[in-house]
């Protein structure tokens, strides 16, 4: 299990950080850990199993369109 920080789930998701703390607010993003008083980090597997999501949502929606 490792803890990554704002900057790697920016790289990995592709996504703006005023975008994933906007996901986060509506429950659409995995909720961040707090790690001390300003500092915080996701749980690398969850981030992973968000693009595992995104990435059937888009081949369903292929498949519909198809």
């Amino acid at each position: 299990m490792r803890i990554i920080r704002l900057k790697e789930v920016m790289d990995l998701t592709g996504l703006a950080r005023s975008t994933i703390y906007k996901f986060v607010s509506v429950d659409l993003f995995p909720k961040p850990i707090s790690l001390g008083d300003r500092c915080v980090g996701w749980l690398e597997s969850e981030v992973h199993d968000w693009i595992l999501i995104k990435i059937k949502e888009r081949d369903q929606l292929v498949k519909k369109g198809a």
